[in-house]
């Protein structure tokens, strides 16, 4: 299983981000799929989760209405559209899969958001 993040980097206050995380070595269309985020001295939190089958999303109140989570089962592919950024979303995000009998970690992707 592997998750390779992307898309990160250093936006302005009140740009945008698009964050991508293409998923290999598993039945991507079968698992719902979610991002997290850490910011420096803080625990990992939930940003967003999305269902197998996309028809499902939920997200921290942080990020609601700024952030949209999405994917593409064609593309075993999971997105991140990070709108209206705030320095407070500075953090590394990370993808993530679960699972039984474990659970998996993409490597992160650092945003930036700082004028």
């Amino acid at each position: 299983v592997q998750l390779v993040e992307s898309g990160g980097g250093l936006v302005q206050p009140g740009g945008s981000l698009r964050l991508s995380c293409a998923a290999s070595g598993f039945t991507f269309r079968s698992y719902f799929m979610s991002w997290y985020r850490q910011a420096p001295g803080k625990e990992r939190e939930l940003v967003a989760v999305i269902s197998s089958a996309g028809g499902s999303t939920n997200y921290a109140d942080s990020v609601k209405g700024r952030f949209t989570i999405s994917r593409d089962n064609a593309k075993n592919t999971v997105y991140l559209q990070m709108n209206s950024l705030k320095p407070e979303d500075t953090a590394v995000y990370y993808c993530y899969r679960p699972g039984v009998p474990r659970d998996y970690w993409g490597q992160g992707t650092q945003v930036t958001v700082s004028s």
